[in-house]
């Protein structure tokens, strides 16, 4: 049950990403799983772990501050994927 909610979780996380960094009409659903997942590890560890913000442990999580700090994370993940061309 808890691999069906990081799916759904991190779909929705990448879904809104993508809608901020204008590259929804490139990515399919599976992109955007891959990258709300992807980028919620990574907001927890840059936000919650290197910068101390307490707050961002909860990356990824099913609550308002847990999709936030993942959103962060996915946007800064297409903008480094836009900077290797990937997205353009």
């Amino acid at each position: 049950m808890t691999w069906l909610v990081a799916i759904i979780v991190g779909g929705i996380i990448g879904w809104i990403a993508s809608i901020i960094m204008s590259t929804d009409s490139q990515q399919g659903i599976l992109a955007n799983v891959l990258i709300g997942i992807i980028g919620s590890l990574a907001g927890s560890w840059l936000f919650g772990s290197i910068l101390g913000i307490g707050s961002a442990q909860s990356a990824g999580t099913f609550s308002f501050w847990g999709i936030v700090w993942g959103v962060l994370g996915a946007i800064i993940l297409i903008a480094i994927l836009r900077a290797f061309k990937v997205f353009s």
